[in-house]
């Protein structure tokens, strides 16, 4: 299967997008080459800001640029984008509903060999809980750029999270982003399984493994984190009656909060979260970590016919 960053999807398409508004700003936080912003500043040197290593100013001054009629996409590693700029992020974009766009790579455990401090693994749940804020995570190269074309034109605050390394494509250049909608890529019969990012892939092939085990499992992406899809998500459960979320983040308060907090509200069923237990990352080649940590295609179909079986 062919694969493609998100980050250079991000970098092209905000290319795309000066050249056709010319109030896109974008601001880095002195990692332009990691989250492919230089390729901005290089069309646009004079709507191009490196800010340092001083993500709290970055968000703050995308506020002030937001407030005289700027689009400012502020761009670091999700860990520091979400972390070390939160309260900002909070006071100076949520608060006021500013239409800032905070889109950051280096998602996950797949940032690999940079190790737990560079791996965010709470940002969704950060970016989540705010009021106003938006929460998209692609699933792949060409839903990322639809993603930050719609981020450009969508009025409010807009959390993007991307992965550092090459990811199997799933879509193409004639996809069309449903914000605030699932969409199921694989219909099945007895199990739903709901993903996000990267993970969306991984369990596109535990899908196919299951299927051999006599398994139908049903697909879902959930690129739209928040606002959430209530209706979208009851109604693909609703023909299986189990539901699986798979994502890699923390378990708690990420995807499998979310769609538990939907189900449980508007349809209960049994449903079994994949993603990191409550613990931090590790260093190595982000493939090698997807296995040590349980979440690629094979660990992924391993747990969820464990579930099933558990709950026939």
């Amino acid at each position: 299967m062919e694969k493609k960053a998100m980050r250079e999807g991000y970098g092209e398409t905000l290319v795309k997008l000066g050249k056709e508004n010319e109030n896109i700003v974008v601001l880095d936080a002195d990692l332009s080459g990691s989250t492919k912003t230089a390729m901005f500043a290089k069309e646009f040197p004079e709507r191009f800001f490196n800010m340092g290593i001083a993500e709290q100013d970055m968000i703050a001054t995308a506020s002030g640029l937001a407030t005289v009629g700027k689009i400012p996409f502020a761009s670091s590693f999700a860990m520091f984008a979400t972390g070390r700029a939160w309260e900002i992020v909070r006071q100076a974009v949520c608060l006021g509903n500013k239409n800032v766009k905070i889109c950051a790579t280096h998602g996950g455990i797949t940032v690999g060999e940079d190790g737990a401090t560079h791996q965010a693994l709470e940002d969704i749940a950060l970016m989540r809980v705010l009021p106003n804020m938006s929460v998209i995570v692609p699933a792949d190269y060409y839903e990322a750029k639809k993603a930050v074309e719609f981020a450009a034109e969508y009025k409010g605050p807009v959390y993007i999270r991307m992965t550092r390394s090459a990811t199997p494509v799933i879509f193409d250049e004639n996809y069309s982003f449903d914000y605030g909608k699932v969409r199921v890529l694989k219909e099945g019969s007895d199990i739903t399984v709901f993903a996000c990012g990267v993970m969306v892939a991984e369990s596109l092939k535990a899908a196919e493994l299951l299927e051999e085990k006599g398994i139908s499992a049903k697909v879902v992406n959930v690129s739209t984190i928040k606002p959430i899809d209530v209706e979208g998500i009851v109604n693909a459960v609703s023909d299986t009656k189990l539901a699986v979320t798979v994502e890699e983040h923390n378990i708690i308060g990420g995807l499998g909060g979310a769609i538990s907090e939907v189900l449980s509200e508007n349809y209960p069923v049994k449903i079994k979260r994949i993603g990191m237990e409550d613990k931090f990352g590790r260093s190595g080649k982000a493939g090698d970590l997807l296995v040590y940590f349980g979440l690629d295609g094979n660990s992924i179909a391993k747990k969820i016919e464990e579930f099933y079986n558990s709950n026939k």
